[in-house]
């Protein structure tokens, strides 16, 4: 169909989408696909997002300009609801393209326009590089510097815990380009090149052993001044910027991934003897999925009406990291022996509960978070001094 019917009408959009995933038999071999390795996993879900952009599918919820086919944060909310609906995985450089992309998007509409469309076609995804040693949750504390020299930048300084750091073929950056006694107000964000000189990546191995993440080195590494994403000294205004994007976009992806998965648990389990209790779980378990997403269906529909989403996002993350810690304790528990010893299917459940102990750290704590909801949503008295 033209790509303007499916703009102009969600649902036609969506029933067309879940036709084909449920019938086009070249899908049938995602379905209960696992990866032994970090690198393994995201090179093949690129495969898929090619295929994905192939047929349009992807296209959706991104403008023209960036090698979209127009539509809404709706679009793209629809693509990962019904992926996971249709028991397929959602492609995973999806996730950092839902945190980088708007703001790229608005900041820098033509870096946008040079490098989205290899995005959705699944030829490069991209790592974000926040969090440093001495500055995690306080962001407005970083010391990655970024030194003009005429039209370039020097980068030098560290990053950890990055995103897609290890396979990434681009890393957005948050540096300081002031001084440090100029807090949040001497940061700049700048779209890098992993493959820069002077730009080292170490793997970091979690304890499942696999390399989510990674720590990034920066010695004098030369940036074109073109790759800043806004301009010098408004880096906090996209971080900030970006943030509704990576707690509500990012909450609905990963929301519509969890009920896939507690539907493969259910299946993987039955005619176990379970324990006592087991039921009642999977209830408790189904109705916090449920709620999380209620909550980031309004969000989602809110950006969509161009709204800015503020500290209330921050709801949306925490009923996320409920989620995942209770999705995966739950696995934990039904797995029994095969849980801890391995084995196929239990092997990836094992890695996946591993990765979601950090669901309540990574981004914000849900201590910050609630801090944040007691603040600036709800108004509550500061606490005794």
């Amino acid at each position: 169909m033209p790509a303007a019917r499916f703009v102009a009408d969600l649902e036609a959009y969506r029933q067309e989408l879940r036709s084909y995933l449920r019938s086009e038999p070249s899908l049938a071999r995602w379905r209960g696909k696992h990866h032994a390795t970090t690198e393994a996993r995201i090179a093949k879900h690129a495969v898929l997002m090619a295929g994905l952009n192939r047929g349009r599918w992807n296209r959706y919820g991104w403008p023209e300009r960036a090698g979209g086919l127009g539509g809404d944060e709706r679009h793209r909310a629809v693509l990962y609801d019904e992926l996971s609906a249709a028991g397929l995985p959602v492609p995973e450089p999806h996730l950092m393209l839902e945190t980088l992309g708007p703001p790229l998007l608005r900041f820098a509409p033509d870096l946008a326009a040079e490098l989205l469309p290899a995005y959705l076609r699944g030829e490069e995804w991209w790592g974000q590089g926040f969090s440093e040693p001495e500055a995690g949750s306080d962001l407005a504390a970083l010391r990655c510097r970024a030194r003009r020299v005429d039209d370039t930048y020097l980068l030098s300084g560290q990053k950890l815990w990055t995103s897609h750091g290890a396979t990434a073929k681009r890393l957005m950056c948050l540096v300081r380009t002031g001084s440090a006694e100029s807090r949040h107000r001497g940061l700049t964000m700048i779209m890098v090149d992993a493959g820069t000189p002077g730009v080292s990546v170490r793997p970091v191995a979690l304890a499942s052993g696999r390399n989510e993440l990674a720590e990034v080195f920066f010695d004098d590494a030369r940036v074109p001044a073109s790759r800043l994403v806004g301009s010098e000294g408004q880096g906090w205004a996209v971080a900030m910027y970006l943030l509704q994007f990576e707690r509500a976009m990012y909450a609905w992806l990963s929301g519509t991934v969890a009920l896939r998965r507690l539907r493969e648990l259910r299946d993987l389990v039955a005619g176990r003897r379970l324990p006592d209790g087991s039921a009642r779980r999977f209830a408790e378990c189904y109705a916090d999925l449920v709620s999380l997403r209620a909550r980031s269906a309004e969000t989602v529909h809110r950006l969509a009406a161009g709204e800015t989403v503020g500290p209330e996002a921050s709801v949306d993350k925490v009923l996320l990291a409920t989620v995942e810690t209770g999705l995966h304790d739950l696995a934990r528990e039904l797995l029994g022996a095969g849980f801890v010893l391995g084995g196929d299917l239990s092997d990836e459940w094992r890695a996946d509960w591993w990765y979601s102990r950090a669901s309540t750290i990574m981004g914000g704590s849900s201590e910050v978070q609630r801090t944040i909801l007691a603040d600036h949503v709800l108004g509550l008295p500061k606490e005794a001094r």
